[in-house]
């Protein structure tokens, strides 16, 4: 096993924002890579579809009154 200051050293370097950045990077090239592969063996291309909604702001509706 690793030491514990293997160990914090590596945690340090997974809470940094470069890490996130260069996992962003990482994950977008294997999705283009499987989605050129999928489409190579006759696969529909993915669909561009939305991930949320915004939706317009409800605070300003009152509670039903009995």
């Amino acid at each position: 096993m690793h030491s514990n200051d293997f160990e914090a050293a590596f945690s340090n370097f997974l809470d940094r924002h470069e890490y996130d950045e260069a996992e962003n990077y990482l994950f977008s090239m294997v999705r283009l890579a499987f989605a050129a592969g999928w489409k190579a063996a006759g696969g529909a291309p993915p669909q561009q579809e939305r991930i949320f909604e915004l939706l317009p702001n409800c605070s300003k509706q009152t509670a039903p009154t009995e």
